[in-house]
């Protein structure tokens, strides 16, 4: 499990503005996925005209970032760190005093499973456990073979590629006469899905989330009636040479907002907005949706997000901020 880091806050829940002067330049890692441009975004918005922070937007990626804020304390914030791969480094990171871990940023945590569309579920309730996909496995029909039902796993070359193989075949898939059909890419993926749900058909495969598909389309997430076997999943699942492959759901990925001690240390106001900055992944998913059908970038979509989203960040600052932020946004 992740170490947390605890930062004083000078011991005041949703303290004033009154340290926002000491905030400084600030460098935010922006990136190239859209829920981590969209977080960046509205980071830089709410520091900067909340905290008085000059806050900068600096690209990123996951290893370069988090090996670059642990060696260089640059930069200062990490929104969106999905751990997994990383997670040694970090723990060492945070363990030396170099990191702390504000939040989750998504709440949920990565997730994963095998999906079906919302109104088969409302159809056949039993839609949403193993055993009734089982039972109905003729409903899935092969888009080649008529005789055989359809899985779609992740695409070739994917790491989830591996951990959909292993489950389908935990779950005994083959024998209840599902064929596994790559898709071929993450567009194809996606595109069954889109396909399926706007002409109504039946579909049955590996998803995950926070995605705009997902936000888009409202699908239920199978229950394997096995509980989530972390360890078997760590040892095995996720493993190409998995012989033995065991029943469990899959475990969230573990997405957390990461900065450096300095910055927490030197701006506790900003970091207790950061420590209370959080979205559940349906939150995400509706705004990933949101991005993609107006072809937003992350700075018009956090834009969106502040003006028609009050309901969410006006719980992660202080009255005093709000008013900051309200002012900001009559400018725009």
């Amino acid at each position: 499990m992740m170490k947390y880091a605890l930062v004083s806050t000078a011991g005041v829940l949703f303290a004033c503005s009154s340290f926002a002067a000491d905030c400084g330049k600030v460098m935010i890692a922006e990136m190239n996925w859209n829920s981590a441009s969209l977080m960046a975004n509205v980071d830089q918005f709410i520091l900067a005209n909340g905290y008085d922070c000059e806050a900068e937007l600096v690209p990123g990626d996951t290893m370069p970032t988090g090996t670059s804020m642990i060696e260089k304390g640059q930069p200062d914030i990490a929104p969106e760190l999905w751990t997994n791969s990383m997670k040694s480094a970090l723990d060492r990171g945070v363990n030396d005093g170099r990191l702390s871990i504000a939040s989750k940023s998504l709440a949920d945590g990565g997730e994963e499973g095998f999906w079906v569309p919302k109104y088969m579920v409302e159809e056949y309730p039993e839609l949403a456990t193993i055993e009734g996909i089982r039972k109905h496995a003729d409903k899935f029909e092969h888009p080649e073979d008529p005789s055989k039902s359809a899985f779609y796993g992740c695409p070739a070359g994917w790491n989830c590629q591996i951990t959909a193989k292993n489950s389908f075949n935990a779950l005994n898939l083959g024998e209840s006469n599902f064929e596994l059909i790559d898709p071929g890419s993450g567009a194809g993926l996606s595109g069954s899905i889109a396909r399926a749900y706007e002409r109504n058909q039946p579909w049955f495969g590996y998803y995950w989330a926070p995605t705009a598909i997902l936000g888009k389309y409202e699908m239920v997430k199978v229950d394997f009636g096995s509980g989530v076997d972390e360890q078997h999943y760590i040892d095995c699942i996720s493993k190409d040479d998995c012989l033995e492959p065991q029943v469990t759901m899959y475990p969230p990925s573990p997405v957390y907002t990461v900065t450096t001690s300095e910055f927490a240390e030197r701006a506790p106001d900003a970091y207790e907005y950061l420590s209370r900055r959080s979205f559940t992944n349906n939150e995400m998913n509706g705004l990933l949706a949101w991005m993609e059908e107006n072809q937003a970038d992350g700075k018009y979509a956090a834009e969106n997000f502040m003006f028609e989203h009050e309901d969410i960040w006006s719980h992660w600052v202080s009255s005093d901020v709000k008013v900051k932020l309200d002012e900001a946004l009559d400018n725009l």
